[in-house]
């Protein structure tokens, strides 16, 4: 009689779900490195650095695990009541999540903006920390070792340790799904958080905002960036349209701190706004599915970065 095969000793996985967030400067590749890892476009990218300033979540599904990732504004020293705002919120992160990922890209040596953040996370005892090398698709390996080392030593004079150090390039896709299989045995075992095909729970309002903010930002003079929110005031299904062909009518304000902004933004005969229209309404038709008819209009909210009212307004 045949032997009996044993019972495989090697216990069944179990599922893990938890957060993950990235930090780092300004700029360091953190929402291109979230919609990489996601598939999808989840989080805005500019390369203004300080684009993002809600703490988009994007959803990673495996048959393994569920990695949920908060994206959270850079933190900087701040100058504006705004900038406060935007750094608590990322403090408020780094408590509660399972795991952080801090993004160094590859090609810029450290700076004090970076040793700031560390010791910031120095202090942080119980959350592990990886460090993600990003944008190694722009420099040589000689250049990437030399990164690679410095982190490394940044982490001992602070006196704690990565968990990891992963480069990564998430223009090129490099590494992308490695930095997955790293995150994912440092959440806790736990059924999956989210429905299977959820990407983000940013609700839709929020996120067609914010892809009409990308848009706008799009070759703007350098004094803009910050001085842009926008706000969706309403999203609704054209009424009496056969089935087959529905239309969503998208009413959103483009809000500015001054009125000598309004022209950068509208520019010339209207064109700028246009194709800030335009650009965002292909993005937003292929965030929901649906055709859009997108109405913009630029109004100005006076020194709105600075005013707790406006800034409640303007949803922060």
């Amino acid at each position: 009689m045949g032997r009996m095969s044993a019972p495989s000793s090697e216990p069944q996985a179990k599922h893990r779900a938890g957060f993950a967030c990235f930090v780092g400067r300004p700029n360091a590749g953190k929402s291109t490195l979230t919609n990489a890892l996601v598939g999808q476009k989840v989080a805005i990218t500019s390369n203004r650095p300080q684009t993002t300033r809600h703490t988009v979540r994007g959803i990673v599904h495996r048959d393994d695990a569920q990695l949920i990732l908060v994206d959270t504004p850079g933190l900087h020293k701040p100058r504006t009541l705004l900038g406060e705002r935007l750094n608590d919120v990322v403090r408020t992160t780094w408590a509660e999540v399972d795991v952080i990922g801090f993004c160094l890209p590859a090609n810029e040596k450290l700076g004090p903006g970076d040793r700031f953040i560390a010791k910031e996370l120095a202090g942080i005892k119980k959350t592990p920390k990886i460090a993600i090398v990003t944008k190694t698709d722009l420099v040589d390996s000689k250049t990437l070792a030399e990164q690679l080392i410095a982190i490394d030593r940044l982490a001992a004079e602070l006196g704690f340790e990565w968990a990891e150090i992963i480069p990564v390039s998430a223009v090129k896709g490099e590494q992308v799904g490695l930095l997955a299989d790293l995150l994912v045995p440092l959440l806790p075992e736990s059924p999956p958080l989210y429905p299977e095909g959820d990407l983000t729970d940013e609700p839709e309002m929020v996120m067609v905002a914010e892809l009409i903010r990308e848009a706008a930002l799009e070759g703007v003079r350098d004094e803009l960036p910050h001085s842009i929110a926008v706000v969706v005031e309403e999203m609704l299904p054209r009424e009496n349209r056969p089935k087959d062909k529905p239309l969503l009518d998208i009413h959103a304000n483009v809000y500015i701190e001054r009125s000598s902004q309004k022209g950068i933004i509208i520019g010339p005969q209207g064109k700028r706004l246009k194709d800030v229209g335009t650009k965002s309404r292909k993005q937003i038709e292929a965030l929901l599915g649906t055709p859009v008819f997108l109405d913009l209009h630029v109004k100005v909210a006076k020194d709105w970065q600075r005013d707790p009212k406006q800034l409640r307004k303007l949803g922060f």
